[in-house]
């Protein structure tokens, strides 16, 4: 029998939360600003949208664009707050400008968010070296909570990352040091990847625009996601 597949998907409010939900998503991504790929919504944002729907939500800590973590003290008191309106799960990532994992940074929210279950994001795609920083992760004092990467598989999307998303599962199923959190494709995800990804093993995706037929600027469509839940729970083709 296949374990079902998770779906999660990004959501800027509680429209989109409950049309995700509706079309059959197992998470939400919370976050805001799609012009900047992704800020950390506002306090009250969480909370509308925690009011509205109850499935998981893992929340975005992000205060600019790009991979630097920027000011750490006001996100781990931004980090705080959302844990104080009940926030659990959380997203987050940074690197160095040499392209290494930012740990002091990590560390610092880490802390604050005590033993919360977390997503680092795609900054995993901008990475000088993937396997390194998986490495430096996993060593990483307190990151208990890390039981997921959101990756492409390359800073370009899945159609330049598939074999490296298949390579990492690889990894993953023969139980390698790095490889034990889960791997949440997401990035220029389409719906005929998923034959390919699926009969690799992987298990876990994340869409962003592929619910929202008419852009950003328009809501999640209930039904756009429920295309993707339908191919998700169809049978998977085993390669061998």
């Amino acid at each position: 029998m296949n374990q079902r597949a998770l779906l999660e998907v990004i959501a800027l409010g509680p429209e989109d939360a409950v049309a995700a939900q509706a079309g059959g998503a197992d998470r939400l991504e919370l976050v805001a600003d799609m012009a900047a790929d992704g800020l950390t919504p506002p306090r009250a944002t969480f909370a509308a949208i925690r009011a509205a729907v109850d499935i998981p939500l893992r929340v975005m800590l992000r205060a600019a664009d790009g991979f630097a973590v920027g000011d750490v003290d006001a996100l781990c008191a931004t980090a705080a707050a959302l844990r104080a309106e009940g926030a659990d799960e959380f997203v987050l990532g940074f690197l160095t400008p040499a392209g290494r994992p930012d740990l002091a940074a990590v560390q610092a929210l880490v802390e604050v968010i005590g033993g919360c279950r977390w997503t680092f994001h795609r900054a995993l795609d901008r990475a000088a070296d993937r396997a390194a920083l998986r490495r430096e992760l996993a060593d990483l004092a307190g990151t208990g909570g890390l039981d997921t990467y959101l990756t492409a598989g390359a800073a370009e999307g899945v159609d330049a990352g598939l074999a490296t998303l298949v390579a990492e599962q690889a990894h993953r199923a023969a139980h390698e040091p790095g490889y034990a959190p889960r791997i949440l494709v997401g990035g220029g995800l389409r719906l005929d990847h998923l034959a390919e990804l699926r009969a690799a093993g992987l298990d876990a995706f994340h869409i962003g625009g592929a619910a929202r037929p008419d852009g950003w600027a328009a809501p999640v469509d209930a039904t756009a996601v429920r295309e993707w839940r339908a191919a998700l729970d169809a049978p998977v083709v085993s390669r061998v």
